[in-house]
């Protein structure tokens, strides 16, 4: 994709970027992730850790938005993901990731932070590429994928207590990998107000 799509998105933990001619390319750091725990480990395994060092290749919207991005990588460790992400701050944001899950499914996760994030895995998918969406009305978020890039299905509907401006963009991580490429295609983020958040449309 041409690099003019992204000459107002800046890093938060800045990471590599490549522009090809259909995609833009990140890097995921080895145990690199969003999450604010809130338990302990469990008897049977531990819930993931608490980081907030992943990158987010984001910028600023005002308003509602949609933004759409099909999203593909090679699945290689527990957790790692392709993923897009609204923030106020870095104790209040959510993402909706396309992940490798503990169940070693690849899956729609989506995970919605307000000091402690919560994790829901969502529907599981065939093959190494989704697209992702997110919508905006005013305080209301929804989280939609699509296997095809026409037909959406909500996986999310929640609110933020957040401002009229907010961050929103793209993050690679791999909280207990190695790292890699995550590869994004098809962006676009459009203001606009949808008729129906829950169809996202």
């Amino acid at each position: 994709m041409p690099k003019s799509i992204f000459q107002d998105f800046n890093w938060l933990n800045e990471s590599s970027v490549r522009y090809e001619d259909e995609f833009v390319v990140l890097f995921a750091p080895e145990q690199s992730d969003f999450f604010c725990n809130h338990v302990a480990a469990a008897e049977g395994g531990t819930t993931p850790q608490s980081l907030t060092n992943a990158p987010f290749f984001f910028t600023e919207v005002s308003g509602d938005f949609v933004l759409r991005v099909k999203v593909q990588h090679d699945f290689q460790d527990v957790y790692d993901s392709a993923s897009v992400m609204v923030m106020k701050d870095m104790n209040v944001w959510a993402k909706l990731c396309f992940e490798l899950t503990d169940f070693y499914t690849h899956a729609v996760v989506s995970v919605v932070t307000n000091q402690f994030s919560d994790d829901a895995n969502g529907n599981n998918i065939e093959g190494n590429s989704v697209w992702l969406q997110i919508t905006r009305v005013g305080q209301s978020f929804a989280f939609h994928y699509s296997t095809d890039g026409t037909q959406f299905y909500m996986t999310r509907y929640f609110t933020l207590p957040v401002e009229e401006k907010v961050k929103v963009g793209l993050v690679p991580q791999s909280p207990k990998g190695k790292g890699g490429e995550r590869i994004y295609s098809d962006f676009s983020l459009v203001n606009k107000t949808v008729k129906n958040i829950r169809m996202g449309e």
